[in-house]
């Protein structure tokens, strides 16, 4: 785990202003952890399996044949981390706060791709396929994820109970205990369901936080 937070703090330093920044593992559920600002880089834990939301440069079989989107049951992995990126052309730069409703990206941080999603059929359980897709100055609406905090909580915080809604399907991240069996042999299914289930509640675990912007 100490390797991939020095080559993700190498990554971060070349890309990021990270004065004040918080490096932050996961921590016991809590209402007052560090705030998840934009541009902040972070994994996010299912909460009822406890893998995380992963990525890596492996196309689907089938649907789409983009880059693909799984759990990891690993902590210590560098392709599960994701930069929190506002929706573009929206007044909104890093350090914000984010609040309950606002809609985001999350770009892959090893890849630049976008956390996507579309009406292709998942590949094991035939719901929404969930994806990666485009890169930089490649992006469209199919990356659009609205943030909804569970409870009575405002911004988005570390380990807050929180679901993703995705804009063009109505489908909510979602992840169970279906696996794939070979190319990523004991990873399982990420996809959408449009139905608020127990099975699409996620957490905001390990990465590092950036501090919030002062008002002037």
């Amino acid at each position: 785990m100490a390797l991939a937070f020095f080559g993700l703090s190498i990554f971060l330093f070349l890309n990021l202003d990270l004065d004040g920044a918080s490096f932050s593992p996961a921590s016991a559920a809590s209402d007052s952890g560090p705030e998840i600002t934009y541009g902040s880089v972070v994994k996010l834990m299912h909460e009822k399996t406890k893998y995380r939301l992963h990525s890596h440069d492996v196309p689907y079989g089938s649907g789409s044949g983009q880059q693909s989107v799984t759990g990891f049951p690993n902590v210590d992995d560098a392709n599960s981390y994701w930069i929190v990126r506002p929706q573009p052309g929206k007044n909104a730069k890093q350090g914000d706060s984010i609040g309950t409703g606002a809609i985001i990206r999350l770009q892959h941080m090893k890849t630049r791709k976008w956390l996507h999603s579309h009406l292709h059929a998942s590949p094991i359980s035939g719901n929404l396929e969930v994806s990666c897709f485009g890169g930089e100055n490649e992006s469209d609406t199919g990356d659009y994820w609205r943030l909804m905090i569970e409870g009575s909580g405002k911004t988005w915080k570390q380990d807050q109970r929180i679901r993703l809604h995705h804009v063009d399907t109505s489908g909510y991240l979602h992840s169970h205990d279906k696996k794939y069996q070979r190319i990523a042999g004991g990873q399982q299914e990420v996809c959408g369901v449009r139905e608020k289930r127990a099975d699409n509640v996620w957490l905001a675990a390990e990465g590092i936080y950036l501090p919030v912007t002062e008002s002037k």
